[in-house]
């Protein structure tokens, strides 16, 4: 068991796309984690979708055997955190387990709102931080700018900051020596009851569950009998392992190390993320103070294409919530779509991750709702009730007010795209609260409506901005509004799955969107189809899909013209009839394409 005092469990946090994966690929690189032929770009991302995106979305861990200057050889338990707002619970989880961190920073592009964000969770957790400016190799990049602005908008020392380009390897071993250095070791004690923090949790289809822990005293040994303490459930451990980045079994695990075990786990609720593990026959006498549990802020339905999968889809969203906590689940049904669950995200990256993972892992065609958030709704009998699916608005009658969510946002952006972001918060009933410089770079700070940032509002952020743009917000209670609820109705019926709740002023303008994209995505039949957005029973928007005609008089030649007349009426005719009886598929791209149109 390696001594406490040369063991150092750090985190890398930064904003998107400052380079976190890739300094973590050149760490273990150098202390030769895997060898040439195995390495390969972003060897962290394991996930196909992470590696499409460029993205990382799950936190990883690695071990690492690092010999310094001084010629001691030291453990490092590495962890590699995602950038994204809608993956900070994922980065807070992270940090619990460490006790530094190292805070990339993009030397071209300066300090960004996630920067902030993740600086902070870090100073939660006590953190030492190392600063480090990545990709000076560009012509672009000012060292000295962007430590200024470290020192000025995060308030950390940033004078010793370490210069890297993590791409070409410039400057990493120093990083490595700054770990050992700069960072402190983790505290414990080995003779003490075994206390452990779950930290993550995923399943394998060969070896059940497998867990991924903290350990903060005592030995973790395989055989021992261990209880997680919040479930209350005893297991027998089969394997101990760690991850370097290939996962490699150990004989036992100590204080301040970080590894995996297996025990046969089959029931996902037994395994919570943030429980305390101990050992069953001498427990440890306090558990730990675990993780606050993630609030889910956008919510929608995830159907089955096919009705026979709803089973699978439940088996599917049990694995997948092992594998991520933040997401919650709970069974609904609708009256176009069948059987399904709504679900809660913390964004709408992350709706949109965890639906591409169904479809990828478990092999399912889903279609998904609308997003919408959590309204209050103060009915006039005093209740309050809160509405999480826009088809389960009660009677407008009964309703005397309902108030919607809103977020305190902080947006960085340069100088010169100022207007145009402001000019986008506007548009989206955003109240200004600041407005501070840094530099040449504004800082924002806005109150906007959820509703109004969930469809597409950091698309056009970014779009607005030419890509230079940050975003991160922080929810900011609730407050009432003049919301209605939208209906979407296609040849007289109702289409559930497009029903949407939106502030009175942008009823119709939304409606007739949404209207005019389906007129252009649904298929065209023998008969004409209306496509209408309607408030209760006043239809605010209307547009029409033309029918497909067959010449029914091309074997018509000369003649009266009332030969053709008479086979003109006859298709009428039969056209009127076919528009009672016929019913309108909408093929699942157009509801996935009308979901996305946002303002477009």
């Amino acid at each position: 068991m390696t001594d406490l005092a040369h063991i150092r469990t750090f985190a890398i946090i930064a904003h998107i796309d400052h380079g976190k994966s890739t300094l973590a690929d050149r760490l273990i690189q150098l202390c030769g984690g895997l060898t040439a032929r195995e390495m390969r770009e972003q060897v962290l991302d394991s996930m196909d979708i992470e590696r499409e995106r460029g993205i990382t979305i799950k936190a990883q861990t690695v071990r690492l055997e690092y010999t310094a200057k001084s010629g001691e050889i030291y453990e490092l338990n590495l962890i590699d955190t995602p950038g994204h707002v809608d993956f900070s619970y994922e980065v807070s989880r992270s940090l619990a387990a460490c006790e530094g961190s190292l805070l990339v920073v993009d030397a071209t592009q300066g300090v960004e709102a996630q920067t902030l964000a993740n600086v902070y969770m870090a100073i939660d957790n006590n953190h030492e931080i190392v600063p480090v400016l990545n990709k000076i190799d560009l012509p672009a990049a000012e060292p000295e700018q962007v430590k200024d602005q470290i020192a000025n908008v995060i308030g950390l020392d940033a004078s010793d900051a370490l210069m890297i380009s993590a791409k070409t390897g410039l400057g990493v071993p120093d990083v490595l020596e700054a770990i050992v250095k700069r960072l402190p070791a983790p505290k414990g004690d080995d003779a003490a009851p075994l206390k452990a923090l779950l930290v993550d949790s995923w399943y394998d289809p060969y070896l059940g569950v497998m867990i991924l822990v903290r350990i903060y005293d005592g030995v973790l040994k395989r055989g021992m009998k261990i209880r997680m303490m919040a479930a209350g459930t005893v297991y027998q451990l089969e394997q101990v392992g760690v991850f370097t980045p290939k996962a490699k079994t150990v004989d036992q695990l100590g204080p301040g190390e970080v590894g995996y075990f297996t025990a046969s786990i089959k029931t996902v609720a037994d395994t919570r993320v943030g429980d305390t593990i101990t050992e069953d026959r001498r427990p440890t006498a306090h558990a730990l103070p675990g993780f606050r549990p993630s609030i889910p802020v956008v919510f929608c339905g995830l159907f089955p294409v096919d009705a026979a999968q709803f089973e699978d889809l439940r088996m599917s969203l049990d694995k997948l919530h092992l594998n991520d906590a933040s997401f919650h689940f709970e069974p609904e049904t609708s009256a176009g779509l069948g059987f399904g669950f709504r679900c809660g995200f913390l964004g709408l990256l992350h709706l949109e991750i965890i639906q591409e993972r169904l479809e990828r892992e478990f092999d399912l065609d889903l279609i998904a709702t609308s997003p919408s958030v959590v309204y209050r709704i103060h009915m006039t009998d005093g209740s309050l009730v809160l509405l999480h699916n826009p088809v389960d608005m009660p009677d407008p009658v009964r309703i005397d007010h309902m108030e919607e969510p809103w977020i305190k946002a902080t947006i960085l952006v340069p100088d010169t795209y100022l207007g145009a972001v402001l000019q986008l918060c506007t548009e989206r009933r955003g109240v200004q609260v600041e407005l501070t410089y840094v530099g040449n770079r504004a800082m924002a700070v806005y109150r906007l409506p959820l509703n109004e940032v969930v469809i597409d509002f950091y698309d056009r952020l970014k779009s607005v901005s030419r890509g230079y743009a940050s975003f991160d917000y922080e929810m900011d209670g609730y407050l009432e509004g003049k919301l209605e609820k939208v209906s979407i109705l296609v040849n007289g019926e109702p289409v559930d799955a497009l029903s949407f709740i939106c502030h009175a002023a942008y009823a119709e303008q939304r409606g007739r969107a949404i209207c005019e994209r389906l007129r252009d995505l649904i298929p065209r039949q023998l008969f004409k189809i209306a496509i209408q957005a309607a408030i209760g029973r006043n239809v605010i928007a209307r547009s029409t899909v033309s029918p497909l005609r067959k010449d029914v008089t091309a074997k018509c030649y000369g003649g009266d013209i009332t030969r053709k007349r008479k086979l003109l009426e006859k298709q009428k005719a039969g056209k009127k009839r076919m528009r009672q009886f016929g019913k309108v598929e909408i093929p699942q791209s157009a509801f996935l394409a009308v979901l996305k149109s946002g303002d477009n």
